[in-house]
């Protein structure tokens, strides 16, 4: 019979770091991890005082708190959304999440059952895709162009009686690719119209390349009814350890949710909680300051690429903290990825991570997560690219 977990795959980021046992990397050339989209550096240094003096000073940081997180950060959460998107949240559209990827299993828990579908572009987010597996809800592809944008109307073929959602990321991981505002506002159309949610996971919204909302999804009439918000506070804040995520929609879908929140951690860690809260309060330009650093890192990206394009690479998607590139040689990506460990001291997750098994879009590409990799490091991963001396594939149909 078998368990839930077993009906998916391992988790990638760790498989990927055993592909390090047994290693020995050279003083001069040391390991690129460019494997997991995670900062590695401390949230601020005023942040962590104020961590400190929350852990010294506020009790309610060390109980139990509401399962759908603090008032007081539902409370912000919707005065600055609303503020950003040109809306009308409240707190009851809110609830705060051990982190994002709690966010989206809550969502699909409180939509989905065991036999239902929920659409993915693909590449897609495999911890999303391992959630729906072990929830044993379908996962279904939804293609993607040669720019990796999924197309509403193929999409609408693919959507039956048993269809619960459409789920989207953007900025997109693992491609980086940032979804037009008039894309994402026909893909709520079609959820509308069909009688299914959408999901929109923005875990990457505050490094996008273009000012203001990226979409007017929450200023459509009865919006809640059919968009579901996925946000981190991971990223912005660098709280990857404390676990503080946003989910937000209707307060019914919102009263479901919070069966599973309930269950699974009773409530968001307290201390990431009034942490996230007061970055929110206090930290809006030091966060503007981490978003030009992200978008310096993605304009090197680009000027690097000329030289390594003419090696056969292509760039064919990059934004937020990934860059997703197809690669020239005969071997599959899987295969490559676990060759540059040896080879040119490069941990990189292969495209077969983010796509159906067997599908041949996967073996030809690499994702890049650069949040922790500066312009200098950023030059050095691309002169070791660059240097790779593999066999290289018989051109590609259109290519």
């Amino acid at each position: 019979m078998g368990s839930a977990t077993e009906h998916t795959f391992a988790p990638p980021v760790m498989e990927a770091r055993r592909w390090l046992e047994g290693v020995t990397f050279l003083a001069d050339r040391p390991l690129i991890n460019v494997s997991q989209a995670a900062p590695v550096d401390l949230p601020p240094e005023q942040m962590r005082a104020a961590m400190a003096d929350i852990i010294v000073n506020e009790p309610q940081a060390h109980l139990y708190g509401p399962v759908m997180g603090l008032p007081e950060l539902r409370a912000e959460v919707a005065t600055q959304w609303s503020a950003a998107y040109g809306a009308s949240l409240t707190a009851d559209n809110v609830a705060i999440t051990s982190g994002c990827n709690q966010a989206f299993a809550a969502a699909i828990s409180a939509i989905a059952q065991s036999g239902d579908e929920v659409l993915l572009p693909a590449p897609w987010y495999f911890n999303h895709k391992m959630w729906l597996d072990m929830a044993s809800v379908t996962a279904l592809a939804i293609p993607t162009d040669a720019q990796l944008l999924p197309d509403p109307e193929a999409t609408r073929a693919l959507i039956t009686e048993r269809t619960r959602a459409i789920s989207l990321v953007t900025p997109n991981n693992p491609a980086g690719v940032e979804y037009p505002p008039e894309l994402v506002l026909a893909f709520f159309k079609l959820a509308q119209e069909t009688g299914i949610k959408l999901i929109i996971d923005e875990t990457y919204r505050d490094f996008h390349s273009q000012t203001g909302a990226p979409h007017g999804l929450f200023q459509q009439a009865d919006w809640d009814q059919t968009l579901i918000h996925l946000y981190s506070f991971s990223k912005a804040f660098r709280l990857t350890g404390h676990r503080v995520g946003a989910l937000i929609s209707s307060p019914d879908l919102l009263a479901e949710a919070e069966k599973f929140l309930d269950t699974v951690a009773i409530c968001p860690n307290q201390i990431g909680q009034f942490s996230a809260l007061w970055g929110l309060r206090n930290l809006t330009e030091w966060l503007a300051g981490e978003r030009f650093e992200i978008l310096a890192r993605r304009a090197t990206i680009e000027a690097e690429m000329p030289a390594l394009a003419a090696k056969g690479w292509t760039l064919k998607g990059c934004g937020a903290y990934f860059a997703y590139l197809e690669h020239p040689f005969e071997m599959a990506s899987d295969v490559l990825a676990q060759k540059l460990v040896e080879e040119a001291s490069i941990l990189a997750l292969p495209g077969t991570m983010f796509m159906p098994e067997n599908e041949v879009a996967g073996q030809q590409h690499l994702r890049i997560a650069f949040a922790n990799v500066d312009a200098t490091g950023i030059a050095e991963l691309f002169t070791r690219l660059k240097a790779l001396r593999f066999s290289l594939a018989p051109p590609r149909a259109g290519k």
